[in-house]
């Protein structure tokens, strides 16, 4: 069942950046709060990759392609997580896609629709 709603997703010019959001309408909070949550990205012809994860506690981790340029935060009040993404690249551009991720870090839920960045001058 797909529990997380993505957008925020656009076209921006090389340096510009952008704001995801991924929403869980349907989870109530003391379901979505114990997540570990998990931004991905995929390339027409490749699999999804994770770009970067936070923890309940807050704690984050980043791939090597976006550390230092992406930043993801959450709201649990408002069963969000954002994804600031900052000096994009044209290698960023992918459909974007939020997920919970279980213990060893895979995807829980059927994925949402995803949001498309094109980042191209």
């Amino acid at each position: 069942q797909v529990q997380f709603v993505e957008s925020g997703g656009g076209l921006v010019q090389p340096g510009g950046s952008l704001r995801l959001s991924c929403r869980g309408p349907r989870m109530i909070t003391s379901v979505f709060n114990p997540l570990l949550m998990g931004w991905y990205r995929q390339v027409p012809g490749k699999g999804r990759e994770l770009v970067a994860s936070i923890t309940p506690d807050r704690f984050t981790n980043y791939g090597d392609s976006v550390k230092g340029r992406f930043t993801i935060s959450r709201d649990n009040s408002r069963k969000t997580v954002y994804l600031q993404m900052s000096d994009l690249k044209p290698e960023d551009t992918a459909v974007y896609y939020c997920n919970a991720l279980t213990s060893n870090r895979q995807p829980t839920y059927d994925w949402g629709q995803g949001t498309q960045v094109t980042v191209s001058s």
